[in-house]
């Protein structure tokens, strides 16, 4: 018995980095599973690293043929009870069988692709209410929230390999260079914090773009952009603030990595940020697309270290308590067993 899991994208992202960070997580609570993924070497080298079986297949458009038919195959020979598709594309490939269908939703989906699907599972509760409220039976949703880790065998990264000063105010922008993660904001905010400099972590197509912004903005200088980075820890512990300007986020991954890794956080109120964060006691909230207003909450965080250190406490106290491995591991695994997959 075990659990098929199927990833129908080939980015890197951060769907597809929880993705091998939940697969990983369940292999070691000793859960039995297979993956169906596009071709993706390090995925695959990570996911076989931890015993799990892997198969790449196309997940193409309307026209592909195979990947419907490959995977029930596949999930046949796993004697797979629970066929776990991660958004949309997967789901349009996920075969009928004798196994539960359950969809795992990062945002809020076009639930035309889980028709039939006999279980939906949400990241963020005001996802499992948009659900219900859609239509879908509200015992067929769950909510299982994302978990976060912070190894501690991960040192703080070396400013000095990105020349950047020791003793100057750094501030983490962790995201694709996509409109939606408002990285724009954040520049237009470097440009009031002249002592501070600010390094921006993902790949997008703004990346050109953004670039022309720093230096129009007198601050290139004072920016790094680090493209896609498989050490995310690292940068996390070498931050002093992480900023999260999102104007479109349904969970806000970030915030929960950064209360993880003990480092204070300022997001805008998007959807998710919003859920999450208390303003005041374990983060700040500023309104979307204000780069002043950023500014000045980053200005507040670095001038009153007590706010600070109460903030970070506040927020490693969350995640202990909702979003640890355990705990969500604890609660991916009950639903399993539910469908016979335990």
């Amino acid at each position: 018995m075990s659990v098929l899991h199927l990833l129908g994208t080939a980015g890197d992202g951060g769907a597809e980095t929880y993705f091998v960070s939940l697969v990983e997580a369940l292999a070691r609570a000793g859960v039995p599973q297979a993956a169906a993924i596009r071709r993706h070497p390090g995925r695959e080298a990570r996911l076989k690293a931890v015993g799990v079986p892997v198969r790449t297949l196309p997940f193409g458009g309307p026209i592909d043929i195979v990947t419907r038919t490959a995977t029930a195959g596949f999930a046949a020979v796993r004697g797979a009870k629970v066929a776990l598709a991660w958004m949309n594309r997967a789901a349009r490939h996920t075969p009928r069988g004798p196994w539960a269908r359950i969809g795992r939703l990062g945002g809020y989906y076009n639930l035309k692709y889980y028709k039939n699907f006999d279980h939906l599972v949400a990241n963020t509760e005001d996802i499992a209410d948009w659900v219900v409220a859609q239509g879908w039976p509200a015992g067929r949703v769950t909510h299982i929230p994302n978990f976060a880790t912070a190894p501690g065998d991960v040192p703080a990264l070396d400013r000095a390999s990105l020349d950047t000063p020791k003793d100057a105010p750094l501030l983490l922008g962790m995201g694709r260079l996509h409109e939606a993660k408002a990285h724009d904001v954040s520049l237009q905010a470097l440009a009031q914090l002249p002592d501070a400099y600010l390094w921006i972590a993902g790949a997008g197509p703004l990346e050109a773009k953004l670039q022309g912004m720093a230096v129009a903005l007198g601050v290139a200088d004072r920016v790094r952009f680090l493209g896609w980075r498989a050490d995310a820890s690292a940068l996390y512990r070498a931050a002093d603030v992480c900023v999260f300007p999102s104007r479109y986020e349904p969970l806000g991954n970030v915030v929960i990595q950064a209360w993880a890794h003990g480092l204070p956080v300022i997001a805008a109120e998007s959807q998710g940020p919003k859920a999450l964060i208390t303003p005041g006691k374990d983060g700040l909230l500023i309104p979307v697309d204000d780069a002043g207003a950023l500014a000045a909450a980053v200005r507040q965080v670095l001038d009153e270290p007590v706010l600070a250190s109460r903030m970070t406490r506040a927020g490693e106290k969350r995640v202990a308590a909702d979003f640890s491995e355990a705990a969500v591991v604890a609660r991916w695994k009950s639903l399993f067993a539910d469908f016979g997959a335990l």
